[in-house]
């Protein structure tokens, strides 16, 4: 490949997360040019409801693409492409014309468990789920729907119990990468990675991800309503030319399927052969890896999925909150306005919150703090747990829970890499580090110490998910091969793990699980 030649052909990426709209011109070989990020509200609902306006989405989606188009001066002949990744479960209806006929449900909402487990029950249950159920869905779909409510069926059947009228009217549910596809070609379809937590396709033939109407028909939904599907390296259509002028694109510009992003992120972090293992820490966190085989462990919520990369699988743990914890510190708590304080958060907050934990030891003096701000995922699907700080004393104070929050993140992501691990069978050394969280040398350190394991940093790490993006649209337009990934990515910094800490997080990692084997049952009592 002529590097110098692939420098001046860029995709514009799409990096649509919860918090708002990340937008980079990335070349075809991986570099990060001009970026722009424009945030979105999430509108949280009593009973478990976690909404977005995709307007939002839209309109972040066109202003920041325009604004880094506009400042690269670059030539639009120069733009070979664009490409969306997005957050995977967060969930449209639509009309016929695309338009949204409700807030969209995303990845945090659970108001659809009720329904979830009202159909995954039978007369003989295995964590939660009738055998029967586990037979028809496990092998074909290589999971099933979550009990915790938190996936697109589970907002399907929200919508078709809780909002018949906009069930009635909806013409197509989609996720919100194929969401905004749509609002950009005028084509709706899904890729065979962006579907599967509907739970309703069959992947025991990877190259081959079609629905199943058997499974359509025992969760009652009507597939009609169900989006076509394609590759992530297809190209959906051109740009429509409205939103080509608007953004500065060629009229003709292509628009590639994309993956959602977690798939996008392994491709974005050079995870690209089997068992090359990531780590992402941004408001979630999850450990991902490919895998060459199709298996699933129902105890602890590891499957093979379709991957971004077509004719792979991929196997993770995510957890629901990480980032998103500092972010409750920061907003929640040390700067909540009250009579006490009446004041936003200084723009470094999060630098401080660093620096805070830079300077307490490992350990945090004794302090434990456990994530589950809301309910958890994996490697336990429960809604109910929550989270909290343990073990405080006089001795404590605020310096100390900080960094609890970091370490505390730390031990869930190695409760996930434990299972994933397992599934693997293998120990996967060295983990790329990616998301906003990598950006942080001490949350790097404290993850190789944790996990016990050589923590690679990667540039631009807040970009995987973009770079991901603009790696599978210079896949499908021909400029690069996916195993070229692996040689275009660059590290920043290299964590080993410090020997000298691993007795004490191995004890901590201990307690850790304790406490929430000793308490699920309060936090069930309490939170239903």
């Amino acid at each position: 490949m002529d590097r110098s030649a692939a420098d001046n052909r860029y995709v514009l990426a799409i990096d649509h997360g919860t918090s708002g709209c990340k937008t980079a011109l990335v070349s075809v070989n991986g570099r990060v040019g001009e970026t722009a990020f424009e945030p979105t509200p999430i509108h949280y609902l009593p009973g478990g409801g976690a909404e977005q306006d995709p307007e939002d989405w839209w309109r972040t989606l066109v202003a920041t693409a325009a604004r880094v188009v506009s400042a690269s001066g670059l030539d639009p002949d120069h733009i070979v492409g664009m490409c969306c990744s997005s957050t995977f479960s967060s969930t449209v209806a639509a009309d016929r014309e695309g338009r949204p006929l409700m807030n969209a449900l995303t990845w945090l909402d659970s108001r659809g468990a009720p329904h979830v487990r009202r159909l995954m029950k039978g007369l003989v249950n295995i964590e939660g789920y009738g055998l029967s159920n586990l037979l028809n869905w496990v092998p074909r779909t290589g999971g099933g729907p979550t009990l915790s409510g938190k996936d697109d069926i589970a907002h399907v059947l929200y919508v078709q119990n809780e909002r018949p009228d906009v069930y009635r009217e909806t013409h197509r549910f989609v996720g919100s990468k194929d969401w905004l596809n749509w609002r950009l070609t005028g084509r709706c379809a899904a890729s065979f990675d962006s579907v599967t937590l509907f739970w309703v396709t069959d992947n025991r033939d990877i190259d081959n991800v079609r629905y199943h109407d058997g499974l359509i028909r025992r969760l009652g939904v009507d597939r009609a309503k169900l989006p076509r599907l394609m590759r992530s390296t297809d190209v959906l259509g051109p740009v429509m030319p409205a939103v080509a002028d608007a953004i500065g694109l060629r009229r003709d510009t292509p628009v590639i399927v994309g993956a959602a992003d977690l798939q996008s992120a392994c491709v974005g972090s050079g995870a690209v052969g089997d068992f090359d293992g990531h780590v992402y820490i941004g408001t979630s966190s999850w450990v991902l890896c490919h895998v060459p085989f199709k298996k699933t462990d129902v105890f602890h919520k590891v499957a093979s999925l379709p991957s971004a990369i077509p004719g792979r699988y991929f196997c993770a743990n995510e957890q629901d909150m990480a980032g998103g914890c500092l972010e409750f510190v920061a907003k929640n708590l040390l700067y909540h306005r009250n009579r006490l304080r009446d004041e936003a958060p200084p723009e470094d907050v999060y630098a401080q919150l660093d620096e805070v934990a830079r300077e307490v030891p490992p350990g945090s003096r004794g302090v434990l703090f456990t994530p589950w701000l809301n309910g958890e995922k994996t490697p336990v699907d429960n809604e109910t747990l929550r989270g909290g700080w343990h073990n405080l004393s006089v001795n404590n104070n605020l310096d100390d829970m900080v960094r609890a929050v970091f370490e505390g993140v730390a031990l869930n992501t190695r409760w996930n890499l434990k299972y994933v691990e397992r599934f693997t069978g293998r120990a996967m050394n060295p983990l790329n580090i990616i998301g906003g969280g990598a950006r942080s040398d001490v949350w790097c350190r404290i993850m190789a110490d944790v996990l016990g394991r050589t923590v690679r940093q990667v540039e631009d790490p807040l970009q995987a998910n973009a770079r991901g993006a603009a790696f599978i649209a210079a896949v499908a337009l021909g400029h690069i091969g996916f195993d070229d990934i692996p040689g275009l990515i660059r590290f920043s910094d290299t964590f080993d793990p410090d020997p000298a800490n691993r007795g004490l997080y191995d004890n901590l990692f201990g307690e850790f699980l304790n406490i929430y084997r000793l308490n699920r049952g309060l936090y069930a009592r309490l939170n239903r």
